[in-house]
């Protein structure tokens, strides 16, 4: 290699955030789970998830291609009360899953309404999702107040989806980048690499949930490049490029595909759209 390209990589090297170009240029292999993830929120009754997570069944078994992919991983998440059933329906298939939307980080006791994680676990599901903007914001759940649902998760051998994200005024006042620093620092980056890698994070632009507003690929992209370069600088280069990076905000059966073009967009954390299911078979597809 030209010793121009050689500085010119080292100084890329030295700035992190394009690390993984970096490893990339050096022919290492990298493989990271494709993942699709359908947060159902507050919606549905019973028959209708039945019925939905039947006619989602119906479309993949039409659909081979899609149950065989040894790297992609189908996520839903229904509200607690339809985890087991949703996940009777779909255990047979490989690489299909259920996930909680929430967790108490306490193993029992006087939690009134509060449901933990190996109350989870017992009902089948596999991933917990944490940190949703609307969990930090509605219910006002704090960096500390998160880490102990990680580490709850973890001790019971389930998979966080941890979400992070700036709202508005902080994208405006060109804060993003230091915001999801912080929100990594204080609720994940005190986890050993180990358990750190159990880990996937899903970067969601608040200003971009439910609004209509979707980041741009190119800013998609721009925050997972940082998000994968403050890995590396605390865990290292290979752990930072084989965790999964999920982009969820108003992602939907139009714009998927351009979004996880992106080399460091793993997947998403879908909302509305996870209702759909032509919509969500059309987003599972964009993946691959």
């Amino acid at each position: 290699m030209p010793l121009k390209w050689k500085i010119i990589l080292i100084n890329l090297f030295e700035k992190r955030i394009f690390v993984h170009y970096y490893l990339l240029l050096l022919k290492k292999d990298f493989m990271r789970k494709k993942i699709i993830a359908g947060n159902w929120k507050m919606n549905k009754t019973l028959p209708e998830a039945i019925l939905l997570v039947n006619e989602i069944c119906q479309e993949l078994k039409a659909r081979p291609e899609l149950i065989n992919i040894k790297d992609l991983e189908i996520v839903l998440a229904p509200p607690f009360v339809y985890l087991n059933e949703c996940y009777k329906l779909i255990h047979e298939f490989p690489n299909v899953f259920v996930a909680s939307q929430n967790c108490y980080p306490e193993e029992s006791g006087a939690f009134t309404g509060e449901v933990s994680v190996n109350m989870i676990k017992s009902v089948g599901a596999k991933y917990i999702i944490i940190g949703h903007s609307e969990r930090r914001s509605y219910f006002k759940e704090d960096y500390l107040f998160l880490a102990r649902k990680v580490l709850a998760a973890l001790k019971h051998d389930m998979k966080p989806i941890f979400c992070i994200g700036e709202v508005l005024n902080e994208r405006e006042a060109s804060q993003h980048f230091e915001v999801i620093r912080t929100q990594l620092q204080e609720s994940l980056f005190q986890l050993n690499v180990v358990d750190f890698e159990q880990v996937i994070i899903a970067y969601e632009p608040v200003w971009a949930i439910g609004t209509g507003r979707t980041a741009s690929p190119q800013q998609a992209q721009e925050m997972h490049a940082y998000i994968r370069s403050l890995i590396a600088e605390k865990y290292g280069d290979e752990t930072s490029q084989n965790i999964s990076l999920l982009y969820g905000g108003s992602c939907n059966a139009q714009n998927a595909r351009e979004l996880f073009s992106m080399p460091d967009v793993d997947g998403g954390l879908i909302g509305g759209a996870s209702l759909k299911v032509q919509d969500f078979i059309t987003i599972i597809e964009s993946v691959i």
